[in-house]
């Protein structure tokens, strides 16, 4: 039995978080920069520590996804038994829109200093056209 010293509306009683599955996820990347220069799309994300052969990058229907992942252990044993142990993981996983359409054949990404940087052609369909403006003719 519940007591109510005001008449609330219903709404404003309920719990706020009740049905947390129609909350959108929220979601952060960090070191993933996308921006326009000279007729291209520049995309440059952090990928430390991760070898260009490692890397993993696709195009699909203006979606550009990254992902690589390294994996390192090492291990030093003296008479039969573990004295020292390390392993490393390191992957990153980026998944980003296209601000515009590109030209998907000429898409190309280079490594340096842990940074990768892709640059993708504006497609021409996507560039601004000039359109002319005639003088309407009187009938």
């Amino acid at each position: 039995m519940s007591i109510s010293f005001f008449p609330w509306p219903k709404q404003l009683t309920q719990p706020f978080f009740e049905d947390m599955d129609e909350w959108p996820e929220l979601t952060m990347t960090q070191g993933l920069n996308v921006y326009e220069e000279e007729g291209n799309v520049v995309i440059k994300a952090a990928v430390p520590g991760i070898p260009e052969n490692k890397l993993e990058i696709t195009y699909e229907d203006g979606v550009l996804h990254i992902y690589g992942m390294v994996q390192d252990s090492e291990e030093e044993k003296k008479r039969k038994k573990v004295v020292y142990r390390k392993q490393m993981i390191s992957s990153v996983d980026y998944t980003t829109y296209l601000p515009r359409p590109i030209d998907s054949d000429k898409i190309d990404a280079e490594v340096k200093d842990g940074i990768v940087t892709i640059k993708a052609p504006i497609a021409e369909a996507a560039k601004p056209k000039k359109i002319m403006v005639k003088k309407a003719i009187k009938k």
